[in-house]
């Protein structure tokens, strides 16, 4: 019985270097697509797949029930999953330019109004101060998509910093789409 232990140990350590080390898997148009909060492929009703979430050092996740309504988009089920209370997200690419999409929803119950979850973003220089999901979508339960152009990788990482201001960060998804 030890010996099966530390064999899964030592894969479970494998698979963690794997991941650092080698770029995230991206289909032919090179667009890498995260889904927060769930552990197993998303496909939404575009066609695009979009990978188990991995990335996160910190923070934990959330389903909500498959009933709660989220206005203004045609995929509720990508935004009923969530990562929340995380520091950081990072995903092995290439070196280039590339355009970061961060998909948004605020479901959580207890925050109704703007001011209630405030945070930051920062990817590379670009820095999204003060973000209020409520704010920004005008209501709860409706989707916000925050876009950062130009990011330029000369280290082989895109990384995406979270700050808590007021609340805890959240994220529903993640899509990285390098420049032509």
């Amino acid at each position: 019985m030890f010996r099966l232990i530390a064999i899964a140990g030592v894969v479970g350590v494998i698979v963690a270097l794997s991941f650092a080390e080698t770029p995230a898997t991206a289909p032919a148009d090179g667009v890498i697509r995260m889904k927060a909060g769930q552990s197993k492929p998303f496909t939404d009703p575009h066609g695009h797949v979009w990978q188990e979430q991995k990335g996160f050092p910190d923070g934990d996740d959330v389903e909500r029930d498959s009933d709660l309504k989220i206005q203004n988009t045609d995929m509720p089920a990508f935004y009923r999953t969530e990562h929340y209370d995380m520091t950081s997200w990072s995903v092995p690419v290439p070196n280039g330019t590339y355009t970061v999409k961060l998909y948004f929803c605020e479901t959580y119950e207890d925050v109704t109004k703007p001011g209630e979850r405030v945070f930051d973003v920062k990817i590379g220089q670009q820095q999204l101060k003060d973000f209020d999901i409520v704010k920004e979508a005008g209501s709860p339960l409706k989707p916000v998509t925050k876009t950062f152009d130009g990011v330029n990788v000369t280290d082989g990482v895109v990384k995406v910093v979270f700050t808590a201001n007021v609340q805890s960060p959240c994220i529903n998804g993640i899509e990285i789409i390098p420049k032509k």
